[in-house]
Parts: C-alpha cells; structure tokens; sequence
C-alpha cells in the first residue's frame, strides 16, 4: 500500500470504498440540531434590508415598572414610561476549501471530491457548533457588576464539594435551575452534557428513557431521556477541563475532570442564516499538481443568546474569531443604554433561560 498526498492507493490497481473506509466522524452536533436555537424574525429583517451591514443593535421593549401612588384625593399620580433596551447582534462569517488532485483519482478509481461533498453539510454543524460553544463561554467569561451576577446565579459549581457530592446527583439540576432562574425556572427544557456525566446519572437511576406507545398499545423505547423532566441530550463537545493535583498531606486533592453541562431553554439562542454572496464555488486548476479542483464554502450567521448583548468592544475585522467570542469583554446583559452604567436598567438576570452546572462527573 503507497500513499499520494495522505489518501491510500493501492499500487496494483487497488479499488478504492469510500463507503467502508471512511473515518468515522465522532462529533455529533446535537447543540446545533436542538431547539435551544430558533429563529428571529428581527435579526433577519435588519440583516436583510440592509446592503454590508454585519452589525446591529436591535431594540427590546422594556417593561411597565415603578411605584403606585394612593389614590386618596390630595396625592398626584406620578407617570413614568418604559424603556427601551438595547441587544446587539453580530454576523459571524466562516469560510473553509478542500483540494483534490486528479492524480489522487487517477491511482485509486475514485473520487474523492465527492467524498468530500458529502461531508460538507456535517462540517459546517460542526463549525456551528464550536461557535456555540465559544459564545456560551464568553458569556460566561463577562465581568462587571449586573454582568458578574448573572454569571454568578447562572453558574451551580460543585466540584469544591467531597467525594460523590461533587458529582451531579438528584438535587443538582433543580437546585442549579432555581439558583439562576428562580420561579422562571419553568422555561429550561434540556440539559447537554457529556457522555461521562450521563452515565453516572444512568447509574443512578435519576434518568428516565422515554418510550413510544405504538398504535397497537406496546412500548417501545427511546433513544432519549429525561432527567427532572427536562431531556438529557449527550454530546461529547461540551467542555471539559483537566485539573492537576493540588495540596499535600491532608489537604492533597486528586486531579480530576471538571464537567461543564449546559441547561437551556427553547429558543435560547436567536439563529439566523444571513447567507453569502457565494456560499459553495468549485474552483479547476488544470496546471497545479498536473490538475486539481477546489470546493470553496463561505457561510454569514448569527447566533444571539437571549438577552445578551454582543458588544464588539474587542474584535478586529468586520467578523469575530471563536477566540473573540469567548472574551468576556464582548458581551453584555442587555441594558437601556444610558452612559453612566448607574442610571441604566438592565434586563433581569431570571428571565434568560441558560445556566450550566460544573461538576466532576
């Protein structure tokens, strides 16, 4: 068995299978594929109408507040008026290529191009999918005083505690839920973890499958569970993070994982497909390596966490990197919009419905 430029080729005429020798693609995408994202018929309207925008702020009605006055006869009513908040929103532009050369095809019997068409749809989930992750990591990473409490409320860290208290038990979820959205907490419908932390709930019998009754009356299950009543979905891009020994002595502490789950609600995060001038072109260069082709995919979307604004304080170009995504200096509760930060009203913490729980399995 040779090899031209990383694809195997049988010297003696081999037949290439792409069916049966494709490497198996390990990442599932089931963030993207969840209903945490929905679309958001104002971020497409004001991308939409206007020619190069790839920025916006998007106006969110506030709500009736302050004091009633007594109504007794000498006492005037006061009026006040509500406020509007402001939300930005960012496009985030990705672009990727393959080559393949026809010597490639020539030596093997097949095409590899196609190959790569057929992947196309599943990478660019997964590119999605990171980009998720980073935002939900930069929201995470925010600072300031509002800012810090919703990062405070919205995160349930157990990892401090001892032995298996430190991982998720029956208590861990309604008590995160609560912690950060109080009687909203109602509007959490999933829960993404990894594998391992889903395994350990398995263990412990505190997941439910969930069954299909079939016209005939007969059960059958589902390849989904429930955990509190919200659905468990595992995917094994949720992040983990290695953590050394530490101490010595009585106060020594074991290295461990720590676990990051996310618990969301439906529609969490706004999503819209803004689209590009181009997104799929096949570029052909017949004098190159004796001839090749090029799959060029570009893609614009935005993805907006409920009731968080995307700042553009630290960004460089016209579209954020994964790494400026998750720089808490991006992002914000939305707020009113006044410049002194004493005289705005923000949005209140409660109502956005994601939270995430750190744990150590």
């Amino acid at each position: 068995m040779g090899k031209f430029d990383s694809k195997s080729f049988n010297e003696k005429a081999f037949k290439y299978s792409v069916e049966h020798t494709r490497i198996p693609n390990l990442k599932t995408n089931e963030l993207k594929k969840s209903k945490a994202l929905k679309g958001s018929k104002d971020i497409r309207d004001v991308f939409t109408s206007q020619n190069g925008t790839v920025y916006a702020e998007i106006a969110m009605k506030g709500l009736l507040d302050g004091q009633a006055v007594n109504y007794d006869g000498e006492t005037d009513i006061e009026a006040t008026s509500t406020k509007t908040f402001n939300r930005g929103v960012v496009v985030i532009g990705r672009a990727k290529a393959w080559t393949e050369k026809d010597f490639s095809d020539d030596v093997a019997d097949e095409d590899f191009m196609d190959n790569v068409a057929d992947q196309v749809a599943e990478y660019l989930d997964g590119l999605d999918q990171d980009t998720i992750l980073a935002i939900l990591a930069g929201i995470y990473n925010m600072t300031g005083t509002k800012n810090k409490e919703f990062v405070d409320k919205h995160t349930y860290d157990i990892t401090g505690n001892k032995d298996d208290e430190a991982k998720v038990g029956q208590t861990t979820l309604n008590t995160a839920m609560n912690q950060a959205c109080g009687a909203n907490k109602k509007k959490f419908t999933m829960v993404f973890m990894h594998s391992d932390v889903a395994t350990n709930l398995e263990n412990l019998k505190l997941v439910k499958h969930l069954v299909y009754t079939d016209a005939e009356g007969i059960e059958r299950p589902l390849d989904l569970a429930a955990w509190n009543g919200k659905i468990v979905i595992i995917d094994d891009d949720m992040p983990t993070e290695e953590v050394p020994a530490s101490g010595s002595g009585e106060t020594k502490v074991e290295a461990y994982t720590k676990y990051t789950s996310y618990v969301l609600g439906d529609g969490a995060i706004d999503y819209e497909n803004i689209g590009a001038k181009v997104p799929y072109a096949m570029a052909r260069d017949e004098k190159t390596n004796g001839g090749e082709d090029t799959l060029y995919v570009r893609q614009r979307k935005v993805f907006a966490p409920f009731g968080i604004s995307y700042t553009k304080k630290s960004q460089k170009t016209n579209s954020p990197t994964d790494e400026e995504l998750k720089n808490g200096a991006n992002w914000e509760l939305v707020h009113s919009g006044e410049t002194t930060a004493a005289e705005r009203s923000y949005l209140n913490h409660k109502a956005i419905p994601i939270a995430r729980i750190i744990s150590k399995g």
